[in-house]
């Protein structure tokens, strides 16, 4: 695989004077799932439709396999987009629609009969063909703008925001459909979404995007534990970040206590920012805690409670699956991983 499948230099774009871009510098491998993740206005809709070519940067580099692709229109890139709202075609039905993009290149009727048929059955539509596009729900309804999609064998299939009109439970099923699609076809996704669960269910790499600017690149993983800035933290999942002294390598003071950690490279006695994860703090007995503190809170979330614990100087979230009393002193303690030391206020 080439990390430069795809390539961004420099994208540069304004609106009225307003930069919306900031010099994004980006590689995209071969057949990974891509997701371009952050808050509304960040940027990561309009460095989609650059690279679809609906949209002219100010400044633009846009490589395909190693070809600047800046001035091809949108027509005759191999890459095809699913938008929002689908976009289906309402006076045709699911067959004619998913059948468009054949029947306008003029392939003989049985090869698009085999193609429309294999595709439907690809997400999951088998039987649907005679079906008006305007009885579908939507789930279905973004199924044929996929299979639409697909069915012209683009490299690239551009995403944005497709799930956002779904309820809660048929968009977690999509998350796992469009994975298996992705997986099944071998083409590169490029997605676009401002929902954190989502981009960390389905994602190789995860960009983050704020202000015109990428933030992190990395993979799910990566990103949720290893932050690189304090927006990175406090956008993906809960957060715990706290003002801290890293005292030397591998020991940082949090709340006037020393803690081992397992993060280097800062000067002595820098000023930094902790992150922890509310799930990484264990309760203790409070005699054995290296934190100390009253729990003020309790909220049930299903999967675990939220505790709220107040020491001397800051409330802490912690999320466990065990029964504490409200008011009860109780200890925290941290494993050594489980604390992240950034720089303070880097790319924030």
């Amino acid at each position: 695989m080439s990390k430069d499948f795809i390539r961004f230099e420099n994208i540069v774009k304004d609106y009225d004077g307003q930069l919306i871009l900031k010099s994004i510098n980006l590689a995209v491998e071969e057949n990974a799932f891509v997701t371009l993740l952050g808050p509304s206005g960040s940027g990561k809709t309009t460095l989609l439709r650059i690279l679809g070519g609906f949209v002219e940067a100010n400044e633009v580099a846009v490589y395909f396999k190693e070809m600047d692709i800046s001035s091809v229109p949108p027509y005759k890139r191999e890459i095809n987009t699913v938008f929002q709202k689908y976009a289906l075609f309402p006076h045709m039905n699911v067959y004619d629609n998913v059948a468009f993009g054949l029947n306008i290149k003029k392939m003989d009727k049985q090869t698009i009969d085999h193609k429309v048929r294999e595709m439907l059955r690809l997400v999951g539509l088998s039987g649907f063909e005679e079906r008006e596009t305007t009885t579908l729900s939507g789930g279905q309804a973004q199924r044929v703008a996929i299979a639409r999609a697909l069915i012209n064998e683009p490299k690239v299939l551009l995403l944005d925001e497709p799930l956002g009109a779904l309820d809660l439970r048929l968009r977690k099923e999509m998350q796992i459909e469009l994975k298996k699609i992705q997986k099944e076809v071998g083409i590169t996704f490029i997605y676009v979404t401002h929902d954190q669960e989502e981009a960390l269910t389905m994602s190789d790499e995860i960009v983050v995007l704020n202000n015109g600017e990428i933030q992190q690149v990395g993979s799910p993983t990566d990103i949720y534990n290893e932050p690189e800035n304090r927006f990175v933290a406090e956008f993906i999942g809960d957060s715990n970040i706290v003002d801290a002294i890293m005292l030397e390598d591998f020991k940082v003071k949090i709340d006037n206590v020393e803690f081992v950690c397992v993060d280097f490279g800062f000067e002595d006695n820098e000023n930094v920012d902790v992150v922890i994860r509310p799930e990484d703090f264990e309760i203790v007995d409070y005699e054995k805690g290296q934190l100390k503190g009253e729990v003020v809170d309790i909220t049930f979330k299903g999967v675990h409670n939220e505790i709220t614990v107040k020491t001397d100087l800051r409330e802490y979230i912690i999320h466990t699956i065990k029964n504490v009393e409200l008011h009860k002193q109780v200890g925290l303690t941290l494993n050594k991983e489980d604390i992240h030391v950034m720089h303070k206020f880097g790319g924030y």
